[in-house]
């Protein structure tokens, strides 16, 4: 048995702090559980659990600045770079400008990014499923 086992990333179910619509935060945040941005925010947004943490941005959202979270979902627009130790989702009114360094992603139709993908190849990748989530054998 190893006791120092790496605790598996896992997005959080819920949302703990909004940036509400017609909100507009300059300043870097460091958040911890779940972050919903509705409304504007220039400055970088980073979770303080390396391994918790979710970020949804909804349509009306905008984030000018880099994002360091676990677990992204974008529908709005992203003016710089994501780094992802767990899953990205673009859903398909995000516009993303920048890279996104990630272990697993999701793009769906009409998702828009001007920039890179960077896999973190060392990583396990995992099947999301309903229920939970199965590792990979590559």
């Amino acid at each position: 048995m190893k006791r120092n086992k790496e605790r598996e990333s896992k997005p959080v179910e819920t949302i703990d702090t909004l940036i509400g619509s017609g909100s507009i935060l300059q300043g870097d945040l460091e958040f911890t559980g779940g972050l919903r941005v509705d409304g504007h925010v220039k400055g970088h947004l980073s979770a303080q659990d390396t391994n918790q943490g979710t970020l949804v941005l909804s349509e009306s959202g905008v984030v000018e600045g880099d994002i360091n979270v676990p677990h992204v979902v974008v529908n709005g627009t992203v003016k710089g770079n994501i780094v992802s130790s767990g899953h990205v989702e673009l859903q398909a009114s995000a516009k993303v400008t920048g890279d996104i360094h990630y272990k697993a992603v999701e793009m769906e139709l009409g998702a828009v990014l001007n920039g890179s993908l960077v896999s973190d190849s060392s990583a396990p990748v995992y099947d999301v499923i309903a229920g939970g989530a199965e590792q990979n054998e590559a």
